[in-house]
């Protein structure tokens, strides 16, 4: 009897999962609250061991067709003076996407034999005997298998089976938006970067020169703001960078029309356990670290290591969830703690750390540095080994 296992979001983390879980032989079923994938958002990179996943799924081919091909990074003051320059693979990786755009590739790559069901969400989970009794907002409740939570960092499937997020999540003191408005900065294949004390502005045009994507960084404590109120957001970002100075007001003019805003705070998820009984979290559902962890990357290789344990433990899901969590712990460790400084260095607090931030960017741009920064960014892609499942056992380890 085939394995049937449901999987909350269609993002990354989830598509990912339903590809190896389709290719070891399970059923999976992947639900997603929005109407449709979601197009567009900040770009991903991939590096390190992760391009050999990438290889490995066959799909490293239509990500490069895709690839942003971004350039340097040139950080300038309010003067729009250049004052430092990074060169690609610091913030792009070896290779750069869109998030929407790697989505399709991956839905495109399931699509034929995985169930995808939009528009809908689970608001009930009854573990029985012999599987889960799942409850939609819209569908008629369905039993699976196995329930796998891979909705992000404010998952509903781990508010069912753990509690409330704010048992897990710790933020971080920064907030972030992300947004795409025409390229009226004429930048081609390069991204600028200005900050002033705890507030910092990123722009960047990559493989669509007619588009110019957004993201803004700054120091705040919780915001009481409603996750889905886009225009509640749109004014605090109108408030907290109306004095910014730079391209700071030409941006912001476009933010009315813009209708896909990312807004959110920089947080991490730790969770002491990523499953309770035939229930497991993947991905940023499990243990967000926020921006500079790769996470991307590791929620994907998560989803391969935990669709490869499954296999091997053939039913046994303890088992499976017990190894995949041994296997995935270390690299996460190294993830968080890569990314838990993050904020204050995209956003320096002070004018001296502004300063101080610029200097680092200096010297790790520098000819001579490029091996150690190249080897700084990659140590979170590098925890994670790829291991062979399609291996005996013993050669496995």
């Amino acid at each position: 009897m085939t394995t049937t296992v449901l999987i909350s979001g269609a993002g990354i983390a989830g598509p990912a999962l339903a590809f190896w879980l389709r290719k070891r032989g399970f059923a999976p079923t992947v639900v997603e609250r929005a109407p449709a994938l979601r197009e567009g958002g900040s770009a991903v990179d991939f590096r390190g061991e992760q391009m050999a996943l990438l290889e490995r799924m066959g799909i490293l081919e239509d990500i490069h067709a895709k690839e942003t091909a971004m350039g340097a990074q040139v950080i300038v003051d309010v003067r729009g003076k250049k004052v430092a320059q990074m060169p690609s693979v610091f913030f792009s990786g070896e290779v750069e996407i869109e998030r929407g755009d790697l989505t399709r590739i991956l839905y495109d790559h399931t699509k034929d034999d995985v169930e995808y069901v939009f528009g809908d969400w689970i608001t009930g989970l009854d573990e029985v005997a012999d599987g889960v009794d799942v409850s939609f907002a819209h569908g008629e409740s369905r039993r699976f298998d196995l329930v796998v939570g891979a909705d992000g960092l404010h998952s509903g499937v781990r508010r069912l089976v753990f509690g409330e997020e704010e048992r897990f999540r710790t933020d971080l003191g920064f907030h972030a938006a992300g947004f795409t408005v025409p390229n009226q900065l004429g930048l081609d294949h390069l991204g600028q970067i200005c900050s002033v004390p705890g507030r910092t502005v990123m722009v960047a045009s990559g493989r669509d020169s007619s588009a110019l994507n957004v993201s803004l960084v700054f120091a705040s404590e919780s915001l009481e703001v409603r996750r889905r109120d886009g225009d509640a957001q749109k004014e605090i970002l109108v408030e907290r960078y109306a004095d910014f100075g730079w391209e700071a007001p030409t941006l912001l003019e476009g933010l009315g029309d813009v209708d896909a805003l990312y807004f959110d705070s920089l947080s991490q998820i730790h969770l002491d356990k990523w499953s309770q009984g035939r229930v497991v979290l993947l991905g940023d559902a499990a243990w967000c670290a926020g921006p500079g962890g790769s996470g991307t990357g590791l929620a994907m290789m998560g989803a391969y290591v935990l669709a490869g344990e499954l296999a091997a433990e053939q039913g046994d899901h303890e088992a499976a969830f017990a190894r995949y969590e041994e296997k995935m712990r270390g690299p996460i460790k190294v993830s968080q703690k890569q990314a838990a400084g993050i904020g204050t260095f995209l956003a320096p607090k002070t004018r001296f750390m502004v300063g101080y931030r610029n200097f680092l960017y200096r010297i790790l741009g520098s000819r001579p540095m490029t091996k150690v920064f190249t080897w700084i960014t990659s140590r979170a892609a590098n925890a994670a080994t790829l291991e062979n499942y399609d291996a005996p056992v013993a050669a496995r380890g």
